[in-house]
């Protein structure tokens, strides 16, 4: 067993060495400009307030708060699989960050082939879990190859390709120096060889290119974009690179954080048909309904405390769990109603010495129902029903297209949209889909004047007032500050009252110690959720939302929709969400070959459409 005191110092050593190599990232990151999902840089006034210096006072506090005897990550465990097994059982599972419990006396448990989804609400330690099991903070045998997927490909001169081929030649040197130790060590009859030679086998380097291609392709990548410097990509291309590393070297444990959050409607529908045939561990984060679905075997739910397992994808987890819940509220009020009847009758005995002896044996009962422990109530999941504000209805045309065309460049030759004519009014609910890059941010960014077209016009109604959610939004958050601190200073005209913004911030599920947290300590999910509190206390009378899902549970998506659908002003959304975009879109327009044009369906139809294209042209 991994003594708590030992497991701190290792969690503050691996943590110290993050944040070396966070900070030198951080520093690079702020010699470029923020780019938006199509690869243009975002406006000067878009650009994130945070900056180093902030993010090193952020660092300075968590050090403080270390110094007061509170560890970054402390984890304990028990190894109860064989050392030499491909499968996974710790027991006696804790983790604790920033003296938070997350995980107490629980079970983890991943075996071979099976594919998890990592389920729980946001800022359970979701994505601190998979961090201590990349780290091997829990005692996980050497010979399981494990991989986490939470930061791109680092910026360098070699292009997308040749990266992804040359960590694979990486990988296989090291198989194959792993192979002769253990040979050298255990000998030939050693177990765990057997997979290892049958990996090795497999890699053929004779295939790397053509194999790489095809992961990239998938991607999203082209014959021009897959040659690319990984230097010159944003963050979200970068990360689709090192995704590609990890599909293709297939390591014994692959961990992946919200992997659809960079990709478009079509990449995730090509990761969901390949992740449907990974034949090796995997525990997967996803906000996705639709791709948890597509892809587990089973789920564990982060919750209470404890890592509880369910077999089958989230639609099975979700009945089943559902029909437990039931049953254990009928077994409660059954005991409840025993233990009433039991002590009424005591209560009523008297000094009759038979109907004494009948209360001491009622008694009894009652006390061996509390040593086995009394039934509990089901608590149910927070559900937080967020709301934008009732806004003015304003007569159309509200926000229209005229033969609009745009260029970055502002060269004809280069245009990334020609003669588009299309409009968005207080009714809309429309949906932007289409390939990345196409330009879906362009497009929201063009509705929002801070990009002007070269050629038509776009038209705004006097008192449209319009909010914008996109994917950097979280940047512009002071992550020094409090949440609480931060809303009651920028919306300082409105309340100086802390228990008004309290009341505001945990209408969208910021409560408690998250309110006083600072930012920077809070999960992406969290951060999202202050976002999403900013835009609502604006009130704008259409909302353009780019990517809103990432980082949010499950029950927040639903909140989301709900509140999209009851909001009286006008709404257009990029999202890869699928689920999220059948419950809120009226209208799905298709993003491609510089124009935008109405799909005649659902978008049920239009994934079956992406999926039927991908069997076609053989890409999975």
């Amino acid at each position: 067993m991994v003594s708590a005191s030992k497991a701190a110092r290792l969690a503050k050593r691996g943590d110290a060495d993050t944040k070396k190599k966070g900070s030198k990232t951080s520093k690079k990151g702020d010699e470029s400009p923020m780019v938006d999902a199509d690869g243009n840089p975002l406006p000067a006034e878009e650009q994130p307030a945070t900056t180093e210096g902030k993010m090193k006072e952020v660092e300075k506090l968590t050090a403080q708060m270390d110094n007061h005897g509170i560890s970054d990550r402390v984890t304990t465990g028990v190894l109860a699989s064989m050392a030499s097994s491909r499968d996974i059982k710790v027991n006696s599972a804790s983790l604790v960050f920033h003296g938070k419990v997350l995980i107490t006396d629980s079970t983890l448990e991943l075996n071979h082939g099976r594919r998890y989804g990592l389920l729980g609400e946001n800022g359970c330690g979701k994505s601190t879990l998979l961090r201590s099991i990349a780290a091997r903070e829990f005692p996980i045998p050497e010979h399981i190859d494990v991989y986490l997927l939470n930061e791109g490909a680092p910026p360098s001169e070699l292009g997308a390709l040749e990266w992804v081929v040359k960590e694979a030649q990486n990988t296989l040197e090291h198989m194959e120096k792993q192979a002769e130790e253990i040979l050298e060590r255990d000998g030939p009859e050693s177990p765990i060889l057997d997979d290892l030679y049958d990996r090795m086998d497999k890699m053929d380097p004779s295939t790397f290119h053509t194999r790489a291609s095809l992961i990239l392709t998938g991607l999203g990548f082209n014959k021009h974009t897959i040659h690319k410097k990984t230097k010159d990509m944003s963050g979200g291309w970068r990360m689709r690179v090192a995704l590609g590393k990890a599909l293709f070297v297939k390591p014994s444990l692959l961990l992946l954080d919200d992997p659809t959050a960079h990709l478009d409607l079509e990449a995730c529908v090509w990761l969901e048909e390949y992740m449907k045939k990974w034949d090796r561990t995997l525990v997967l984060i996803s906000h996705s309904m639709d791709f948890l679905n597509g892809v587990c075997t089973n789920m564990i739910d982060m919750r209470m405390q404890k890592l509880l397992y369910y077999g089958g994808n989230y639609d099975s987890y979700h009945k089943t769990r559902s029909e437990q819940e039931t049953n254990q509220m009928k077994a409660y009020y059954k005991q409840q109603e025993e233990i009433a009847h039991i002590k009424k009758f005591i209560a009523s005995a008297g000094t009759y010495a038979n109907l004494v002896r009948q209360a001491k044996s009622r008694q009894k009962i009652l006390d061996k129902m509390e040593a086995d422990g009394f039934i509990q109530p089901v608590i149910p999941d927070r559900v937080f029903s967020f709301r934008f504000a009732e806004v003015e209805k304003l007569p159309p045309p509200v926000l229209s297209f005229d033969d609009v065309s745009f260029s970055y460049s502002e060269k004809w030759e280069d245009t990334l949209y020609e003669h588009l004519d299309f409009g968005v009014d207080m009714d809309s609910r429309t949906a932007l889909v289409g390939p990345n890059g196409v330009g879906k941010s362009t497009l929201l960014r063009l509705m929002t004047g801070k990009l002007n077209p070269i050629g038509g016009r776009v038209s705004r109604h006097t008192h449209l007032k319009l909010g914008m959610y996109s994917q950097h939004s979280a940047e512009q958050l002071d992550l020094t500050k409090s949440a609480l601190e931060f809303v009651r200073e920028k919306f300082s005209h409105i309340s100086q009252d802390y228990q008004y913004w309290r009341g505001q911030l945990g209408r969208y599920g910021l409560s408690g110690e998250s309110q006083t947290a600072l930012m920077g300590t809070l999960s992406e999910g969290q951060k999202s959720r202050i976002v999403f509190a900013l835009l609502a206390i604006e009130a704008p009378n259409m909302i353009l939302l780019d990517e809103p899902t990432n980082g949010l549970d499950v029950p927040t998506i639903d909140s989301l929709g709900d509140a999209i659908n009851a909001f009286s002003g006008g709404v257009v959304v990029v999202s890869h969400d699928f689920r999220l975009l059948d419950k809120i879109a009226k209208d799905i327009m298709v993003c491609e070959n510089k124009t935008v044009r109405r799909w005649d369906g659902t978008i049920g139809e239009y994934k079956n459409h992406l999926r039927k294209k991908m069997l076609s042209e053989g890409a999975v």
